[in-house]
């Protein structure tokens, strides 16, 4: 790495972090000499994280959470200051998903899930931590969208409506904060990454054909090597100059609009 790219002790807090694309990118981050603050709902899946961590010799803070809870964000933000006495990143990956459901048939309890774990959840940890960052004059704040959702994927409306909502709220905050030196992108990974293929979901089924059947790099990106890489860059010096942008980490699917 050169110096520009280097991100050996950086303290970054990362949501979602005990499965999926929290779990990889938790994994990249610690081989490359990362800080963490990892969170995740279940204390058995954290702690099953927190033991690979330890196998890396990470040093990491793991913190069962919900995203959804404003004043969680602020305690957790507190705790990883208590910890490593300062903030240089976020990743906020965490969000509660919801099987396919028709457009007519969606109710304000599936709106408020996806609202209140996603754009919600990513604002407060965003606010959470704003003012460290802020005081530092240095900050990198790494938000997670959807291919799927800028497709407008049939079936997941709340989703779709909810990674919109993160991809804007990264553009009002890298418009607001790069004058203290924090840069806000967003990351769209491909909608069925880290996801097997179903075996009893016709619907989800016909999903993961269509994803690859004439994606670019035809396969499934990797959290680990694949999409652990992009983020790395958005914490990093090397992303000095980039703010307000949606990186498309999908092997070129967004291309098959």
């Amino acid at each position: 790495m050169t110096v520009d790219d280097d991100v050996s002790g950086r303290v970054v807090i990362l949501t979602g972090a005990s499965r999926g694309i929290g779990r990889g990118l938790a994994l990249h981050l610690a081989r490359r000499g990362v800080h963490l603050v990892v969170t995740g709902r279940r204390r058995d899946r954290l702690d099953a994280v927190s033991s690979e961590l330890d196998a890396l010799g990470a040093e990491h803070l793991a913190v069962v959470g919900d995203v959804a809870d404003r004043d969680g964000a602020f305690a957790l933000a507190a705790a990883a200051v208590e910890r490593f006495g300062r903030i240089d990143g976020l990743v906020a990956n965490a969000q509660t998903f919801r099987s396919v459901t028709p457009l007519e048939d969606v109710t304000e309890a599936d709106m408020d899930l996806l609202y209140g774990t996603g754009p919600k959840g990513t604002l407060w940890l965003m606010q959470a931590v704003f003012p460290h960052m802020r005081d530092q004059g240095w900050g990198r704040i790494v938000t997670m969208g959807s291919n799927g959702a800028l497709n407008g994927a049939a079936g997941y409306g709340p989703y779709v409506a909810s990674k919109e909502a993160i991809r804007g709220l990264t553009r009002v905050a890298a418009r607001e904060w790069g004058r203290h030196g924090i840069t806000v992108n967003c990351v769209c990974p491909v909608s069925v990454a880290h996801r097997t293929p179903p075996t009893d979901d016709p619907q989800r089924a016909a999903v993961f054909a269509a994803t690859f059947a004439n994606q670019p790099v035809a396969r499934d990106g990797d959290a680990e090597d694949d999409i652990g890489p992009v983020v790395t860059f958005l914490l990093s010096d090397a992303c000095r100059y980039m703010t307000g942008q949606t990186l498309m980490a999908d092997g070129g699917a967004i291309m098959l609009r």
